[in-house]
């Protein structure tokens, strides 16, 4: 009998978390801050094209010029597809080079960016640190005022 009392509890207290997860709006409007997060940012390198890209990039055009009332974007990603399978390495050689070529152009501006970043939050930490400890010490000091007061 004693098990089945244990279950109970933790039966209502399970339904004591669903209803506070529905009260509590700060968990919903938390959502948007946590996207804003993830916004990219415009001087990160994007990532290179793969040789595929390579190839679709210049498949693009020439299916454009063959078929120039075609609006869809799938019949062209779908045809292009269909080509690069169909090809030769040796076909195929001269757009992985363009994508190796990128690969390493892409790393350089990766390693530059890095660089950059770091940089850029080593300086804003100490500016943060230092409004921390102001903070701390001005409290500090209402503290103490409040000391003398219990000494009197």
């Amino acid at each position: 009998s004693m098990k089945g009392t244990k279950s109970k509890a933790a039966e209502s207290k399970r339904a004591d978390t669903k209803l506070s997860v529905k009260k509590g709006a700060a968990a919903t409007s938390k959502k948007p801050a946590k996207k804003e997060k993830a916004v990219k940012d415009p001087n990160k390198p994007k990532r290179p094209a793969s040789a595929f890209f390579v190839f679709m990039e210049e498949f693009r055009k020439t299916y454009k010029e063959k078929h120039p009332n075609n609006k869809s974007v799938a019949a062209v990603g779908k045809a292009g597809g269909e080509k690069w399978k169909s090809m030769s390495a040796a076909e195929k050689a001269p757009y992985v080079a363009k994508a190796d070529k990128r690969k390493v152009q892409y790393e350089k501006d990766v390693q530059a960016y890095n660089k950059k970043i770091s940089g850029e939050a080593e300086d804003e930490g100490s500016d943060k640190s230092k409004s921390e400890v102001n903070d701390e010490d001005e409290e500090e000091a209402e503290g103490s005022e409040e000391d003398d007061e219990d000494a009197d």
